[in-house]
């Protein structure tokens, strides 16, 4: 190994670093086997096998109480998510291909709505429980622009099944964040082909729900972005009307 890097931001590991050596790079993930959440570890790499647009797993390890994932290291940019930015075609060419898998129904997660149980309606429309592969994670950090243009997402640890156009909807409030109105936030993600078919009252329910979970989260537990991801995502939810 010539040198290791730690992950700058947006992981939550114990252990997160990009490996030099021999001319080629791999980025670790990993945390000892006796940690309660070493399950998650094992979900992620088992839904990034499966998910579009990810990149590859290359090995697992268990060596020295330690639970290992080595992953194809991606060479790019976090995508610029403001009005005009050439990143917003990548994007949305990522989202409809993710929008596209099935949950691989041999792995157990709870699906987005039982997650969101506490800010649904007691009767859960059918609409919102969708059984496709979604991310949920919509953070620019999660994802890279490569040089040849393609937008890969990173960091699958929350995936579960939800309706396929579950993520082009929670990119929405990321991108009212970015700078757009919601209006024109909704008209990109109208250009992901499952979006712009969606019941229109389900989507309604799911901004409202989105709000409402974020708001909740943000006053329970507070950390330094949630204040103006839920801000834009009541900008969202009062555009829904």
């Amino acid at each position: 190994m010539d040198k290791a890097e730690t992950a700058p931001h947006g992981v939550m590991s114990q252990l997160a670093c990009t490996v030099h050596a021999q001319d080629a790079r791999t980025f670790i993930k990993g945390t000892r086997l006796d940690d309660p959440q070493a399950w998650v570890y094992r979900h992620e790499a088992a839904v990034t096998r499966e998910a579009a647009h990810a990149p590859r797993v290359l090995w697992e390890l268990e060596a020295g109480d330690w639970l290992l994932f080595g992953y194809e290291y991606i060479n790019g940019h976090h995508p610029n998510l403001s009005p005009g930015s050439p990143d917003l075609d990548a994007l949305v060419r990522t989202l409809t291909a993710v929008s596209q898998a099935p949950w691989p129904e041999a792995l157990r997660k709870k699906p987005l709505h039982t997650r969101w149980t506490d800010f649904l309606p007691e009767d859960v429309p059918p609409e919102l429980q969708g059984r496709s592969l979604a991310h949920t994670d919509m953070s620019p950090l999660n994802m890279l622009v490569t040089p040849d243009g393609a937008l890969r997402l990173l960091d699958w640890a929350l995936a579960c099944p939800a309706p396929a156009w579950a993520d082009a909807a929670l990119t929405i409030p990321r991108l009212i964040s970015a700078g757009h109105t919601a209006e024109q936030a909704e008209k990109i993600a109208e250009q992901v082909p499952a979006y712009r078919a969606a019941e229109p009252t389900a989507v309604t329910t799911f901004a409202r729900t989105v709000y409402a979970a974020w708001e909740s989260w943000e006053r329970t537990r507070p950390l330094p972005h949630r204040a103006a991801l839920t801000a834009a995502a009541r900008m969202w939810a009062e555009h829904r009307g």
